[in-house]
């Protein structure tokens, strides 16, 4: 997944570029470099509709993961439960280093006050409109969804409700989306303000913690994979918006050229 080069603003026309494979990969290569934002809403838009015309998909993911007599004994894993425990805190370890590393910043040269800010102010406003209210306040509290363990399918008491259908079973911290696959996604941010050359490593890095993470999340029955899908999709949008308002554009409340 690509989510943005330095020059590429949102909204830039098309043009100018060489294709050096097959015109419609070359194209589609294109919309991604020049409209991130528009490429995830749209795949994220895709991922949603395929959730809801093949609802049987989440079911039969779970069942990889599922035995009659064992039910998802995953979940039982001590290796498996100490890679959740760890998934569930890198967020926080993330966010630590970066206000280190910005007040170092900060006290080391004046100049390096206004873009910090900048970083800090995407950082947390990203994370706080993703992971934070999008995911775990709105959809996860009001949606209902019933996680795989609780679904008549995999030895629970509740129906199975398909990604997006608000009315399920579940009262409170339900399945859609999944919570920490949204937070390990949310991590992709930090490409966006580490020096250039960290970059490639930073986005490896990210993308590997939030797979590990998520197929964790689903091997112990605690999400669907459509919950996984959209919960990136949805996270890694924000991220990009948050992008263009924070670090492409002015602060409303720093002078130009200070």
């Amino acid at each position: 997944m690509t989510i943005g080069f330095e020059g590429a603003r949102e909204g830039d026309v098309p043009g100018g570029c060489r294709s050096t494979g097959p015109v419609g990969v070359a194209a589609f290569a294109d919309t991604v470099r020049r409209r991130p934002i528009l490429t995830v809403a749209m795949l994220t838009a895709l991922v949603s509709a395929l959730a809801l015309v093949f609802p049987h998909w989440d079911r039969e993911v779970a069942a990889l993961f599922f035995r009659p007599s064992e039910g998802f004994a995953a979940a039982r894993s001590e290796p498996l439960l100490l890679l959740r425990a760890v998934g569930r805190q890198a967020w926080v370890v993330a966010i630590v280093l970066a206000v280190a590393g910005a007040a170092v910043k900060i006290v080391r040269s004046r100049r390096a006050r206004i873009p910090t800010l900048r970083r800090a102010v995407f950082l947390a406003t990203s994370l706080a409109l993703g992971p934070g209210l999008i995911v775990n306040l709105v959809l996860k509290e009001g949606w209902g969804r019933p996680r795989p363990r609780d679904v008549l399918d995999f030895g629970g008491d509740l129906a199975f409700v398909p990604a997006w259908i608000p009315g399920g079973g579940c009262p409170t911290n339900c399945s859609f989306p999944s919570g920490e696959a949204s937070s390990a996604m949310w991590l992709v941010a930090f490409v966006f303000v580490v020096p250039r050359a960290w970059r490639p490593f930073v986005l490896v890095a990210s993308l590997a913690a939030a797979m590990a993470v998520s197929v964790n999340r689903m091997a112990f029955g605690g999400h669907f994979l459509s919950d996984v899908a959209i919960g990136w999709g949805l996270v890694v949008l924000v991220v990009l918006v948050c992008r263009v308002a924070f670090l492409r554009r002015p602060l409303p409340w720093v002078r130009i050229g200070e």
